[in-house]
């Protein structure tokens, strides 16, 4: 599947005129497993240097490999989230080199068949982030392989530290077609592929711990030219490096092209620090690892069995979840787009939402837009806005439901719902006996407010003829010294609706 129907009109200025930038990623995620590959050994983040190394990671004589189910159930979940093939048979391969790092000499990956096949990613329109219109970006393939360890050189002055607790752990090469034309279209496909892996639960999409990282693909070429030589710059680990590197490699290239030079196939790496890519190693001999099948790893063969199993276990995806949000909530685009971004986001949404609809005996439909600007807009500012006094243990989705039904009943309004979440954040309070406790309800006693317009109104007479002569914007002069006499308390729509009676 090729995009070249649909493009972005990203550009850059060269000194002969437009280029524009042609983008492939490969992404690597790891797998969430609690062991290893092909060994037993713990996968957890941060543990002492060299703790979680079995003897198969090491290397050690007569050690063979054996298949963590998991790690390929979790493959297979995730091919079938971006509606790829799924091969029922794979081949595990020995791709050969020697490193420090790698203590086999081989990495087990897999080349020629790899488990998941071409599949696709569709981003949405968004005008702002720089995307004009949607575009689906195709997915070449999805291979399982082998980590590397990591090697130290800042340890000591003399030698380098080798740890190896990354060695052997999962990772899925997600490898997209060269569809991205711009930086902005390459930042939104890594949000959109880690929201994804994240609603699966494939991968925790950490990409300062390393455990999703992207191998950026660049090249540069006039529009309606053949594809120029592209560079490689590997281990970007941030959406913001990987739009930079972009940024910053093309322009190399260009400029490279345009003073007469040309540009060799190679490996970079990404210096955040002089936000530039150097050269690491020459790609020439790219395919030259002496690949051939692992001798001690049958090939896998999945069964229908195990691949319904692995659909059936899928959830609510993100392109499904905001096309429910908008028809059957009726919450409006950016809502739903915002709302199904992140993994946390939507299940705070939904379960207030459940809570709300209960408390209210509504539908969820009737109450998802005051729900939805609660949890997006109203949630997130008091939070911030307290900081460190903010005991998230009382966060509850019953507290924060309590207010919303004391405001949808009239009781209290958005800014005295606030006063009471900030209040109820602190202390851990029940919203109604701290709505009572502080004085932060409505006033909604017709006859005690119709007795403050009557003196609003005979306090200013001169005013009353002038609206009653045409001057509707007087209004709102009423109506803020109506709320201004009760202290704020006065319910805003029955003040209205007394006064446009008494104005006639």
């Amino acid at each position: 599947m090729t995009n070249d129907v649909v493009t972005s009109t990203y550009r850059l200025q060269g000194a002969t005129g437009e280029w524009e930038v042609v983008i492939g990623l490969e992404v690597h995620a790891q797998v969430t497993s609690a062991a290893k590959l092909f060994s037993s050994a713990a996968t957890e983040f941060g543990a002492e240097p060299n703790t979680q190394v079995s003897l198969i990671d090491a290397a050690m004589p007569g050690m063979l490999p054996v298949p963590n189910r998991e790690c390929i159930r979790q493959a297979v979940r995730t091919g079938m989230a971006i509606e790829a093939q799924i091969n029922k048979y794979s081949r595990f391969d020995r791709k050969n080199y020697f490193y420090a790092d790698l203590p086999q000499g081989y990495q087990i990956s897999q080349l020629y068949h790899p488990i998941v096949g071409e599949g696709q990613i569709l981003l949405e329109a968004d005008e702002k982030a720089g995307i004009p219109e949607d575009k689906i970006i195709g997915i070449e393939r999805i291979h399982v392989e082998q980590d590397a360890g990591k090697l130290m050189h800042d340890q000591h002055p003399t030698m380098s530290y080798v740890d190896l607790n990354r060695c052997g752990v999962a990772l899925m090469e997600i490898v997209s077609k060269a569809d991205m034309r711009s930086p902005a279209e390459a930042g939104a496909y890594i949000r959109k592929l880690r929201s994804i892996l994240r609603y699966v639960g494939s991968c925790d999409g950490n990409m300062e711990q390393g455990s999703m990282r992207a191998d950026v693909n660049v090249s540069v070429r006039k529009p309606g030219d053949p594809l120029g030589t592209r560079t490689e710059t590997k281990n970007v680990n941030s959406v913001r490096f990987v739009m930079a590197v972009i940024e910053g490699e093309a322009r190399r290239q260009i400029d490279l092209i345009e003073d007469g030079g040309t540009v060799v196939q190679e490996t970079r790496l990404y210096d955040p620090d002089r936000n530039e890519t150097r050269s690491m190693r020459s790609k020439e001999d790219a395919h030259d690892y002496r690949y051939f099948p692992d001798p001690d790893l049958l090939p896998l063969e999945l069964d229908e069995a195990f691949l319904e199993d692995c659909r059936a276990s899928l959830p609510e995806l993100p392109d499904a979840k905001r096309a429910r949000y908008t028809g059957e909530l009726g919450l409006t685009d950016y809502n739903a787009s915002v709302l199904t971004a992140e993994v946390e986001t939507f299940a705070r949404f939904e379960t207030l939402l459940a809570e709300t609809a209960k408390r209210l005996g509504k539908s969820e439909a009737e109450v998802a837009t005051q729900v939805a600007n609660w949890t997006l807009s109203v949630a997130p500012g008091v939070i911030k806005s307290l900081g460190e006094e903010a005991k998230l243990e009382h966060n509850t989705a019953s507290a924060q439901a309590a207010i919303l039904e004391m405001q949808a009943a009239g009781e209290v309004s958005g800014g005295q719902a606030k006063e009471i979440y900030e209040i109820v954040l602190r202390t851990g309070g029940d919203p109604a006996e701290v709505a009572d406790a502080e004085g932060l309800k409505q006033q909604s006693d017709t006859g005690a407010i119709e007795a403050e317009i009557d003196a609003v109104l005979a306090a200013n007479q001169d005013k009353v003829e002038q609206y009653r002569g045409g001057k509707d914007k007087l209004f709102g002069f009423f109506v803020g010294q109506v709320m201004k006499a009760t202290g704020g308390k006065a319910n805003p729509q029955v003040v209205n609706e007394l006064l446009k009676a008494k104005l006639g």
